[in-house]
């Protein structure tokens, strides 16, 4: 039976099941409060497990065996796979000559350039005084340098078109200043203050464009103000980075040029817990003051530059490459793991949006969604806000404060700014008492939706464990869904509109973003889905892994065998309709999202595995590209980016012609496919002689497409739990 279950623990639980059944569901130890029932029962549940989002079935019957999942950064390494399908690698930290037009004028520019007749011209527009103090400004630049040039400050003008013209004039004629407006001697007066361009390579400075106007653009626009028609506006760079999350490495970034975080465009998150490398782009920045960073950056790097004319959008991505080591591995033979690996390679796993999809915390976000679905404003906001397991003691006691006295002001205080959705919640409470809808709707939209999107998942991975359990893992059955190929029988059967492929948006999770294989948006297209027949059954036309399910939305269609059962059962027991909404709010209505596709079965691409014998736990097992970076860098060019030992282990690297450690005593035994097959292992012992000391890693590589999630693979693997629980066991 392919649906086999963790522990005799869970033996006893099986997936929801339809009524037709001899044997129903009895797990349903997830399933979401309504308002009869206590909050005080949500925020006493323990760690989410996997039974709980209806997690339960394997493709093979192979034993498993046990491995530390994450106990370095470098066991998880994550690169982006770009649209055309390459592998992003930071491979250089030098930023490329650039070259000015011509009719660019530079700060530096003023020292072989003669200002005269624009200044004569100045006088005339601004009197002789301010002109003098303009021509000497210039002499200042041309002699004493530009890191040493103050800003002066013309003549007080009430005239509010004469300081325009001004304004003007200055961006006309001399390209390598700016000007901005500040107080004059008195209430009625506006003086013009004039500076260095701050864009020029050699400040530091911001420029005076207001927040207001910078908040209309699409794009920060605090670049260089005079920039070259024939390159690219958008800098385009991988970003390289070691237990950081997307956000927090570009929000360290963005401090250090002085431009806000949106200004970024990127293609997918990336894992926290992890060495990551991907693409990111930024508008009218230039790559010499960007590849300064590399000096005082930790734990990021940043490389790889080019100039293109279009900035990076969340999607635009085939997914992610992973190199993942297990470490530690207990197995009942070396044979074991092989045939492990063998067959994760040869058939895949379930497709099953991972623990992360549904929150760390012991309020799993697919509860809030529920809420949301069913209207129970409070509610939401309640679980959103009240005391979970598993948090730091500070965050625990701020939500324990708020709970007992409703102190907005002193939770604000309080809570960490990295608290997203209970900080907006919290304000928007604060400027509006008990309307908890208004709430709702101030938590940033991507974030919000996420708890709507995780009961949607919920219900998905429930469905895919009973096509499971119910029609197993070997063939299309009757009444299957696929989407329908170019020579099918009865090609247009139950079209669809607009939806979109493997459904997934796990952008949102920003807390618990984790080993998903890209951030994506949603991106539509009219595709056609339809249900197998007799027909298709005996033409043997579609396979198992072309069979998917629905993210329950109005567009889209449910397999015709019992299958379909499960979502509205399921969601009929959360006292949810599928089919109609009970209020008006269309973001938190079911009825009011399109719907999804997802694969049940998804085999990873380009896979590679091998077996590796260590004796010190502390070294790396895989290269990293900084590792490889630092093998052509002197050694006092490299840089720790790490832990206290990750220098040693760079300069290791530099010393040494193998990739991995001398006391890595390992044999290789790869094994590649391109998502279709692995190679038989080797008969031979992985290691010839083994010391008394040494432990067994298993380092996989794999390409997994858009939106699926690593720690499921893993889990298909080793038929343990992923939860971070576990695994926090294990390390210790």
């Amino acid at each position: 039976m392919p649906c086999r279950a963790v522990t005799s623990r869970l033996r006893a639980l099986k997936p929801y099941l339809s009524s037709s059944t001899s044997t129903r569901s009895t797990v349903t130890s997830s399933t979401l409060i309504t308002t009869s029932e206590s909050l005080e029962t949500v925020t006493a549940m323990k760690t989410l497990e996997e039974s709980d989002v209806g997690i339960f079935c394997y493709i093979s019957n192979l034993p498993g065996f046990r491995g530390v999942l994450k106990q370095r950064y470098s066991d998880f390494i994550v690169k982006e796979v770009d649209r055309e399908g390459n592998v992003v690698h930071l491979s250089s930290l030098e930023a490329p000559s650039e070259t000015v037009e011509e009719n660019e004028i530079k700060a530096s520019d003023a020292t072989n350039i003669s200002y005269s007749s624009q200044i004569e011209s100045f006088k005339s527009l601004a009197g002789d005084s301010d002109a003098q103090l303009l021509e000497e400004f210039i002499n200042q630049i041309n002699s004493a340098g530009q890191d040493t040039v103050s800003p002066i400050v013309l003549s007080p003008d009430s005239d509010k078109s004469h300081r325009t013209a001004m304004h003007n004039f200055f961006k006309e004629n001399f390209k390598f200043l700016v000007t901005d407006t500040v107080d004059g001697p008195d209430t009625s007066s506006k003086c013009i203050r004039v500076r260095l361009n701050s864009s020029g390579p050699h400040n530091k400075g911001k420029n005076s464009r207001k927040r207001k106007e910078r908040s209309e653009k699409p794009f920060d626009s605090r670049g260089s103000e005079s920039w070259p028609e024939h390159v690219g506006k958008f800098l385009r760079f991988h970003l390289y980075k070691e237990n950081k999350d997307t956000q927090e490495a570009l929000g360290v970034v963005a401090k250090m040029l002085g431009i806000q975080p949106k200004s970024f465009g990127f293609a997918g998150t990336k894992d926290k817990r992890a060495v990551s490398t991907q693409r990111v782009s930024v508008y009218k920045q230039r790559a010499s003051r960007v590849a300064s960073l590399n000096e005082r950056l930790i734990g990021i790097k940043v490389g790889d530059f080019c100039y293109v004319k279009e900035g990076l959008l969340l999607g635009q991505l085939l997914g992610n490459r992973f190199t993942i080591t297990l470490r530690g591995i207990v197995a009942d033979s070396e044979d074991n793991i092989r045939a492990a690996a063998d067959a994760l390679g040869r058939h895949g796993f379930i497709n099953y949006f991972g623990l992360q999809r549904f929150g760390s915390g012991s309020v799993p976000t697919h509860l809030i969604g529920g809420a949301l679905l069913r209207g129970e404003w409070k509610l939401a906001v309640d679980m959103i806000l009240n005391p979970r397991e598993g948090e730091r003691s500070a965050i625990t006691q701020a939500r324990e404060y708020y709970k007992s006295s409703n102190d907005i002001e002193g939770t604000l205080k309080q809570f960490p700014r990295h608290l997203v959705a209970e900080r907006a919640a919290l304000q928007s409470l604060k400027k509006s008492p008990g309307n908890y809808l208004q709430a709702l709707k101030a938590i940033p939209r991507t974030l919000r939706m996420m708890y709507v999107h995780s009961y949607q998942s919920y219900l998905w991975n429930h469905a895919a464990s009973t096509r499971v359990q119910k029609y197993g893992t070997k063939q299309v059955v009757l009444g299957d869904l696929v989407y329908c190929k170019e020579n099918s029988i009865g090609k247009g059967t139950g079209l669809t509109g607009f939806e979109c492929e493997d459904g997934s948006d796990d952008r949102y999770d920003s807390h618990n973003e984790d080993e998903i294989s890209g951030g994506d948006v949603l991106e539509e297209r009219t595709i056609h889905v339809k249900a197998v027949t007799a027909e298709d059954l005996n033409s043997g036309y579609y396979t198992i892994e072309d069979i998917i399910l629905p993210m329950p939305g109005s567009r889209v269609i449910y397999p015709t065998n019992d299958v379909a059962e499960v979502y509205h059962d399921l969601a009929k027991k959360d006292t949810i309709c599928l089919t109609e909404s009970v209020h008006n709010v269309k973001e938190f209505s079911i009825t009011s999202m399109t719907g999804s596709y997802r694969r049940v079965f998804q085999k990873p691409m380009k896979f590679e595995w091998e077996l590796l014998h260590y004796t010190d736990s502390s070294k790396s097992l895989a290269e990293t590209d900084l590792d490889r970076i630092a093998k052509s860098l002197p050694t006092k060019n490299v840089k720790s980016v790490d832990t206290a030992d990750k220098k040693e282990e760079i300069l290791y690297f530099m010393k040494q012609s193998e990739s991995v450690d001398d006391d890595v005593k390992l044999e290789t035994i790869n094994n590649e496919t391109a998502g279709e097959e692995v190679g038989s292992p080797q008969d031979e012992p992985v290691c010839g002689s083994i010391p008394q000391d040494s432990h067994i890693a298993l380092k996989l590589s794999f390409t997994l497409p858009s939106s699926c999630y690593a720690t499921m693979a893993i889990r298909e693997l080793l038929k343990t739990s992923t939860s971070v629980a576990y695994h926090k066991t294990l390390n210790e």
